[in-house]
């Protein structure tokens, strides 16, 4: 039993941040708890450094992190955790593209942050980011949604911590069905500030990316794009079973040429 738990860390590990579970297999060398963990502790660091270091030669970048509300850029991880756990690498290209994106946003409304929720782990294309359904080529990106409160824009702010499941409500076609990603959280709403979406942002940021050549597509909620009149034609709805985009936007660049 002693065996299958410790499989099932190094798996989990494994799946949340890719390189954890490395790290527990080198500390499992400790026969203590507190020194096992301190070696954990201080490979995980380690192999997160190298990563900044070798993820280039597999094509891969990171993404800045300044952390949350700390607007030392036009482009930002929302949260510190997302780049502990090693999910804000992407391709060259799409660094580029996200750039230049919040510049332009930047440019249009000073002040504007635009900050990634969550992108792709450093190596291994067709390797999952759990929940993510396509996050497995350094190609797709999550953006947290522009909020305001009392009309004033809020920088560098979101309305849950991670820039998640602070769903934007309104109405939804899509049946219940099991198994599925699309969770309502009902229970968890109550506990998130009333901040207003920008409208005159979001529907910007829309029109940025669809005049961008280097963006496939944009998925964002059918009745969020209704009530910001953005029907631009690179937006679509990401399916029923996918995790609901009221909380957010996911963007993913334009297949390869070839």
């Amino acid at each position: 039993m002693r065996y299958i738990l410790q499989g099932f860390l190094i798996l989990g590990l494994t799946f949340l941040t890719q390189i954890g579970g490395v790290a527990w297999l080198l500390s499992l060398s400790m026969p203590r708890r507190t020194l096992r963990l301190a070696l954990f502790a201080l490979s995980y660091l380690v192999l997160w450094a190298a990563c900044l270091w070798l993820a280039p030669l597999g094509g891969r970048v990171a993404l800045p992190c300044h952390g949350t509300g700390h607007a030392t850029g036009p482009l930002e991880m929302r949260s510190w955790l997302t780049c502990a756990l090693n999910r804000n690498y992407v391709t060259p290209d799409l660094k580029a593209t996200l750039e230049r994106t919040a510049q332009t946003m930047q440019d249009r409304h000073p002040g504007t942050i635009t900050q990634v929720l969550d992108a792709n782990f450093p190596f291994i294309d067709g390797f999952p980011l759990l929940p993510h359904l396509s996050h497995k080529d350094g190609r797709k990106a999550d953006l947290a949604l522009y909020y305001m409160r009392d009309g004033q824009y809020l920088a560098g702010k979101t309305r849950s911590p991670l820039g998640y499941f602070a769903f934007q409500q309104g109405p939804s076609d899509c049946p219940r069905k099991w198994p599925t990603l699309r969770w309502d959280m009902g229970w968890l709403q109550g506990l998130f500030p009333d901040y207003q979406l920008d409208p005159q942002r979001t529907r910007d940021l829309l029109a940025v990316l669809q005049a961008d050549p280097a963006i496939g597509k944009v998925f964002l909620e059918p009745h969020l794009v209704a009530e910001i009149g953005a029907n631009e034609p690179k937006i679509r709805f990401q399916g029923c079973r996918a995790a609901r985009h009221d909380d957010h936007l996911h963007l993913q660049l334009a297949p390869r040429d070839g």
